[in-house]
Formats: C-alpha cells, structure tokens, sequence
C-alpha cells in the first residue's frame, strides 16, 4: 500500500538505509520510507525477544506532501526483521483528513510480498493493474498479491473523515514469489470469545478460520478487550508472533505496548495471555511461521539481490512510459482511472544486501 512520496506525487521520498548487524555479518537494507532525512541504524541483536516477549517501539514516519499524515512504523525495526512472513507494520490515525489530506497515494508497483490493508475508521478506494477495484472498508481484509508483479493505487473516500488503521506486508517465500498476481476481499464474522470481541481475518485461531489465500503459514486477528481484561489464546508453538497495539495497552507478561508499538512473543509459546490496561483495548495479534529466507526489501520491491531489485526499478520506470503496455507490461494494464504514477527513487551508491 505505502509508497515512497506518500500523499505527495512530486515527492522523491528517499528511504531508509539500515544496517542490521547479526553476529559478525552486517546486513544492508532499504526500505520503502517517505523520511526526508533518515537516520542510519546500527543493530547488535539486542532485544530481539529470544528469551521472551519484548516491545518493539515504533517511530512516526510522515507520508509525504506539506500535510504529511504521520504513521507509526514498528516493522521492520532495528532489532527485528521479520514476524514469521510479516516484513512490515505501518500503523495509523484516528487521523482527521480535512488536517492531513487523507490518503493519496497514486499508481505505485509491488513485487515479492502480500500487501494486508485493515482499517478501523474511513474507507479506502483501491484499483489495481489485475483490474480490481475495491472499497477498503472497517473489519473487512483487502489482501493484494504482488506476486511477480502488480501496481495499485489507493485513495480515501470522499465520505471519510477520520482514518484509523494497519497497513501490513508478508513477505512471499522463493516458492511463490513469482505467483500470478491477484486480490482478495473477506468480512469475517465477529465472535466473542472470554469476553473479547475477535475478528480472525487469516489463518486460523481461536476456532475461526480465514479462507484467504496464503503461501506461508500465518495468522491475523483482530482483539478488542474490556478495561482490565485478559484473554489467553491457544497459538501455534512453532510460530512467532507480534501484538500491535492500536487503543489502550496491551501486555504479555511483563511487556507493555502503547499504540503502535508491537508485542514481540518468540517461537516456543502455546498459549499467549493477553492483558488490557485501565481502558478498552484493541490490538491486531499477527503471527506465523519464521520465513527462514534472506530478502532484500527496498522501496516497494521485495527481491533476493541487489540486481533483481535494479531490474524491477527498470522495468517499472519502462512500464510508466507505455502505462503498462507492450514490450515493458510486466506489471500489468494501467487503470483508466490513473492520472498519475509513483516514479521510482533512485537506487543508492551501494549495493542492497538481504536480511531476514
């Protein structure tokens, strides 16, 4: 969903260089990130929740254009690539678009990952280049599969005034990186569970069951607790798992996340005992398998070397020339709708290296 130049089209959106250092090897990313000016990250594997849960905080990152909307971005984080497939957790609002413009975010391509859009107030249009056009709406999961390669658009409503939600992405594993792109749309039913009000909106827990289609093994779940309630939730052991926090806070032992801040719980866990604060709670608990993949994530591309990546941006920029037409279509027909699309930035003076 993000791209770099946010709500801006003009914006050259420079990204960040982050340099995640795991045991002797020092591992180089970019990743997509409208910042203007952003800070170089050393990482020593530190708090990386191998002993048991730990918080990882997340910091604001302005979506572009001169009223940026501010986004509270928790992964990837300097001590933390990846949460099973989950590579990335964008977290925003209540914001009031008449103060940030909204959402605006033009024709921009994907490849290699799952974009996850989950709102809590307002609505998003999305169209896309497999020609699917969609209203992003509350409790209801859009999942876009990039694939080998797709371009989408999204725009808030004109009806929306307040915008409140998670952009997420997944990672897709070397079997189906390249897979026929595509979109998904689910309303999952609300069940209450302990007292706890659940929306599972892929994978399987707590007794519900998503049928959205996935290629590695995950779940997603909305939770939304009563002041001082707990809720313990049978997981898979063999999965790691992160509770991003919207409202309230959420605890898992002795690990506290305010809004936008993740829960980080190690594999190892059958059973995760959340708990809310002095005041409602609602937290998105995202887990699955670990990836056990090196990847390399700049801008909107998730590759496997540097050379893929430069290969992607080339083939984007021919495909804006022709709107994704003739010889340089890889990301498919351009919309109708598009006035405009996202140029890529310009690819740092190194070479991208993997992390995961």
């Amino acid at each position: 969903m993000w791209s770099d130049g946010g709500s801006d089209p003009g914006a050259r959106g420079d990204g960040d260089v982050v340099l995640l250092r795991e045991g002797p090897a020092t591992t180089l990313a970019r990743v997509s990130n409208p910042d203007r000016h952003p800070t170089e990250v050393t990482c020593d594997g530190r708090e990386d929740g191998r002993h048991g849960p730990v918080v990882l905080p997340s910091r604001d990152v302005p979506l572009g254009g001169p009223r940026a909307m501010l986004v509270r971005r928790s992964l990837p984080h300097r001590d933390r690539s990846l949460i099973g497939a989950w590579c990335f957790v964008d977290h925003y609002g209540p914001a009031d678009v008449t103060a940030t413009g909204g959402m605006v975010v033009p024709g921009h391509p994907h490849t290699g990952l799952q974009t996850v859009s989950w709102l809590f107030s307002g609505e998003i249009e999305h169209r896309d280049t497999t020609g699917a056009h969609a209203i992003v709406r509350p409790g209801e999961v859009n999942l876009m599969t990039a694939g080998r390669g797709i371009a989408h658009s999204e725009y808030s409503t004109p009806a929306t005034t307040t915008l409140h939600g998670a952009q997420l992405w997944v990672a897709l594993p070397e079997a189906h990186r390249f897979a026929e792109p595509g979109f998904e749309h689910y309303a999952p039913p609300v069940v209450e569970v302990d007292g706890a009000r659940v929306l599972v909106f892929l994978g399987s827990l707590l007794g519900q069951v998503s049928p959205v289609s996935m290629h590695t093994e995950l779940v997603g779940a909305e939770v939304t607790l009563a002041a001082g309630a707990s809720l313990d939730i049978g997981v898979d052991a063999g999965h790691e798992h992160g509770l991003l926090c919207d409202t309230g806070t959420v605890s898992v032992g002795p690990a506290t996340a305010k809004p936008g801040e993740i829960v980080f719980v190690p594999t190892g866990a059958s059973s995760i005992t959340v708990e809310a604060g002095d005041e409602p709670t609602r937290l998105l608990l995202l887990g699955g398998a670990p990836l056990g993949e090196q990847i390399v994530m700049w801008w909107n591309f998730i590759g496997r070397s540097h050379d893929e990546i430069v290969d992607f941006r080339e083939r984007w920029q021919q495909a804006r020339e022709t709107r994704g037409g003739g010889e340089h279509g890889d990301y498919g027909p351009f919309p109708q709708a598009w006035a405009t699309t996202l140029p890529a930035p310009e690819l740092p003076n190194l070479r991208l290296r993997s992390r995961g």
